[in-house]
């Protein structure tokens, strides 16, 4: 994707290796949950991340939010390099970026009213005063669909859908610049969830946001996303517009995740792949191309060579026969 100068989030190469240890006597490995992703995210634009539990979402999330510090490589964030910021950077950087959970019934203190869970990140991030706080409080709850009177209650007195509305008025009070929404609406009944999946498009709008959305759901993704980036085992494997990418993937691991996403009408449904195996372990990656023992198009180049995140039409793919498979 090409660069612009208006972007919010620009990663590049960003990587995030951890040491386990293999048990006693047997020393230590590295997983590399985070293997040299590259992307960027432009104000009003949401980038959605897919892929199949373990390929490195919630890695990925924990860097953008600054929760851990990246092994290596870059984190920009409106121009300021955070994935190896001191301790001041970082808590100046930290409001521009807040996080959505997935689960509205953890993610909340059970011991704070509403009022002050969401007084909280006012008290530390501005200098209001106690009135002008409650006004941007009772402001923000009704942006997300709550009356006033719910501001005194506490988190067990609502239902999921209202806790998650609650989680995103958090998540925006500080009108931050880039919100991370890991799995939000998974935890969530499915008729609430096109709610939430509103609600978070509205405040876009409204704010000028970016958003990351990370999810495994691609109908979900489709309703929402401007950009999508599918990973793989903790590397991006295909990066485009979500339009280009659902019209026709290019990738042999993008295909077999469409053909398994529901459809209800007919000529919506694709051809069904079935991917053999299970994820590898990422304590022992395949040599070459991490998805080539589940990839029917694998070759021997395949087991031998990593191929590079390249151009490929108008997005960019990471595939040694991308152009064979799609002739």
């Amino acid at each position: 994707m090409a660069e612009q100068n208006n972007e919010l989030l620009v990663a590049r190469d960003l990587t995030r290796y951890y040491e386990v240890s293999r048990g006693f006597l047997k020393g230590h490995a590295t997983v590399k949950a985070l293997n040299g992703v590259s992307f960027s995210l432009q104000p009003k634009r949401t980038l959605a991340v897919v892929g199949e539990s373990g390929c490195g979402k919630s890695t990925l999330a924990r860097q953008l939010t600054m929760i851990e510090p990246a092994t290596s490589g870059q984190l920009l964030v409106e121009g300021v390099d955070v994935a190896h910021a001191d301790k001041a950077t970082l808590k100046a950087m930290r409001s521009k970026v807040q996080m959505v959970f997935q689960n509205p019934y953890a993610s909340l203190n059970p011991r704070k009213t509403i009022l002050a869970t969401l007084d909280e990140p006012l008290m530390i991030n501005t200098g209001l005063s106690k009135s002008e706080r409650l006004e941007k409080i009772k402001a923000i709850v009704a942006k997300v669909g709550l009356r006033p009177e719910h501001i005194h209650r506490y988190p067990h007195m609502f239902s999921g859908g209202q806790r998650q509305r609650i989680a995103i008025a958090r998540a925006m009070i500080l009108n931050p610049k880039i919100v991370v929404a890991d799995e939000p609406v998974s935890a969530l009944d499915v008729s609430i969830q096109a709610q939430i999946l509103n609600l978070f498009m509205d405040l876009q709008d409204e704010f000028n946001t970016g958003y990351v959305f990370i999810s495994h759901n691609l109908s979900v993704v489709e309703h929402v996303a401007d950009d999508l980036m599918v990973m793989y085992l903790g590397s991006t494997v295909e990066y485009g517009s979500k339009a280009s990418i659902y019209a026709k993937p290019l990738h042999p691991y993008t295909q077999a995740l469409m053909s398994a996403t529901p459809a209800i009408r007919e000529e919506d449904r694709r051809i069904k792949i079935k991917i053999q195996g299970e994820l590898p372990s990422p304590l022992n990656p395949p040599s070459g191309c991490s998805f080539h023992k589940r990839c029917p198009h694998a070759s021997e180049r395949c087991k031998q060579e990593v191929p590079q995140l390249r151009q490929v039409d108008d997005r960019l793919v990471a595939c040694h026969h991308v152009e064979t498979i799609n002739a």
